[in-house]
């Protein structure tokens, strides 16, 4: 299946650059709230899926009147909605997600859709968080990063020292060299060239590219 475009309900800093994110054969997932953005963007939910409380009857009747599924859940559950969504991603074995409006807003919120790239069925995908301004995934075995020269590239170890570091295309080279989860070494790292790669031998890897343009 072609790549799978969750809108979750976070922040938008620059509509234009994160409408650019997505593509014409994409299938547009929609967690709850992130209905709204979809919507504000212009774009046509296909599925929906949450317990709904972040929708106005208006956006509800919008995207019914588009043709979208909507799969309603209990408010009392176990998981977020966007934890929902991208249950339902995998389970149509997409080329790649990209889940975008997963951040800002609520920092807890914001540190729990990162946390959901961990997951161990997300391990063989390529899952993204990206609002047009900042992107995010985990790099476990290697990475590569599209963008600009000057773009801001910061590499975090999750949960436990990141070994075997190897950068290409970054200003401050890394050449199998370990990251540890108590010093900030990794941060403010920049682009040279349009790609950069990222690979470690073990642990896992937290990286976040923010554009310095914004216009993609």
């Amino acid at each position: 299946m072609a790549r799978i475009v969750i809108f979750a309900n976070g922040e938008l800093p620059n509509a234009a650059a994160a409408l650019s994110l997505v593509q014409p054969l994409d299938t547009v997932v929609c967690a709850n709230g992130g209905t709204r953005q979809a919507l504000a963007l212009g774009l046509k939910p296909q599925v929906i899926i949450g317990d709904l409380d972040s929708m106005d009857p208006a956006e509800h009747q919008s995207a019914l009147a588009f043709g979208a599924l909507v799969q309603q859940h209990p408010h009392d559950k176990d998981e977020t909605d966007l934890e929902l969504a991208i249950r339902y991603a995998v389970s149509r074995s997409p080329s790649s997600i990209l889940i975008v409006a997963g951040l800002g807003r609520r920092l807890d919120q914001t540190i729990g859709n990162i946390a959901l790239l961990t997951g161990p069925d997300l391990a063989d995908l390529d899952v993204r968080l990206d609002d047009g301004v900042e992107q995010v995934l985990f790099c476990r075995g290697q990475a590569e990063l599209r963008g600009s020269p000057g773009d801001i590239v910061s590499l975090i170890p999750w949960g436990a020292d990141a070994q075997g570091v190897r950068t290409h295309g970054l200003r401050w080279v890394l050449n199998s060299e370990t990251l540890y989860a108590d010093k900030t070494r990794g941060i403010s790292n920049e682009m040279l060239e349009t790609k950069a790669n990222v690979s470690i031998s073990a642990g896992l890897l937290l990286v976040i590219h923010r554009r310095r343009s914004q216009s993609m």
